[in-house]
């Protein structure tokens, strides 16, 4: 295998393909990066069993030759090495040369490095999936739901299936649902697919997504999203990202939410947000992140906690809308500051239906997102 490219493309497509690479993986070949050449291009494909990806280099872009393949072939690159030595080489044009037994000559400029690669043959194959079920979604679209919902997957593996999002698709309508058990984040979004396509019951570890949302583009380009058998593949450009779907049945996140509510306030989420930030700093001292909220009447919410050792923080702000009893509830800080960062709205319609039944927060509006934080019962 022989062939000369452009640094700045290979880069980019190493720093894509590196976000699967594992360092706790039992497989000493996934430790590698594989690289394919044919007259396609390169492809450079990584995995770690839960999420694979592959990005492909084409022979010239916009008129632009990036690639010159001399000879074609395949060959695993230690990935921490071949990703550093790459970012540091001298000069723009990069040829790389497969020797016997896959001894690999890299040069640039006036660096000429040598690096022992492994059989490409020894790699694993990449899941083939039917194309059957495919979606598009809009990046930005994609990017943004996926922001709204996996920072309330559990981080606890003694639930793992509660470690993902859940990806319901039916009747034009794409739902993701987060849930911990003390909070839950849900975003849909109307998705026009071709023919009629249904998924259920998909859960996509909180973890894969976040890679994903890293490799989403911000600008509003189609994402083919497929699902097959035990694996979903996102289609991105030139990017291929495949993620396993987590084993079990995702719980009934519908029996938490309460179906009738004593009080409605609807609040400024930003002057919101920032007074649990300020309360939030004192009740971090107390290891708590208990923070209180007291509705004193139809005008005035106020934001208040303490810590035994530096005080006390009370906050009053004024409602935009209130209607019902008046109430006290305590909550941790840090579950709500995390969904009103998400919530893309000026004001905040919350719901209660006592100081020791959930808390619903959904942007004023659209109706498109919700979230739910279970409160704290406390002793004041």
């Amino acid at each position: 295998m022989k062939l000369n490219i452009l640094k700045e493309h290979l880069n980019e497509s190493i720093q894509h393909v590196s976000k699967a690479i594992s360092s706790r993986t039992t497989i000493p070949i996934l430790t590698g990066i594989k690289i394919d050449v044919d007259a396609g291009g390169v492809t450079l494909t990584a995995s770690d069993t839960e999420v694979s990806i592959q990005s492909t280099i084409p022979i010239e872009k916009e008129g632009t030759e990036i690639v010159q393949i001399v000879t074609p072939g395949s060959v695993v690159l230690p990935a921490k090495f071949f990703t550093e030595i790459i970012k540091k080489l001298p000069s723009s044009d990069v040829t790389i040369e497969v020797k016997d037994n896959f001894i690999t000559w890299i040069s640039s400029g006036t660096a000429e490095i040598q690096i022992v690669g492994l059989d490409p043959e020894e790699y694993p194959l990449l899941p083939q999936l039917e194309e059957n079920n495919i979606v598009s979604v809009s990046s930005d679209l994609l990017k943004a739901m996926i922001r709204q919902t996996t920072f309330a997957v559990s981080t606890s593996e003694t639930s793992p299936i509660l470690t993902g999002v859940l990806w319901n698709f039916s009747h034009d309508r794409l739902k993701l649902i987060a849930c911990d058990r003390l909070r839950m984040a849900s975003r849909e979004a109307q998705i026009e697919a071709e023919g009629e396509i249904e998924f259920h019951n998909i859960v996509i570890a909180g973890k894969s997504l976040n890679e994903l949302n890293k490799l989403l583009p911000d600008q509003n380009m189609p994402i083919d999203i497929v699902v097959a058998n035990n694996q979903v593949l996102f289609k991105i450009d030139r990017i291929q990202f495949y993620t396993r779907i987590l084993d079990g049945a995702y719980p009934d996140t519908s029996k938490l939410i309460p179906q009738s509510f004593q009080t409605h306030l609807t609040i400024d989420t930003r002057k919101l947000a920032d007074a649990i930030d300020r309360a939030y700093l004192l009740s971090r001292e107390e290891k708590t992140n208990i923070v209180k909220m007291t509705l004193k009447d139809e005008r005035t919410v106020e934001v208040s906690s303490s810590s035994s050792e530096l005080g006390k923080v009370t906050e009053q702000i004024e409602t935009h809308k209130l209607e019902g009893d008046l109430l006290s509830i305590s909550f941790n800080s840090k579950y709500m500051l995390d969904a009103l960062k998400v919530i893309d709205s000026d004001f905040i319609q919350i719901c209660f239906r006592g100081p020791m039944q959930p808390i619903i927060m959904k942007p004023e509006d659209h109706s498109n997102m919700l979230h739910l934080i279970m409160p704290y019962r406390t002793t004041n």
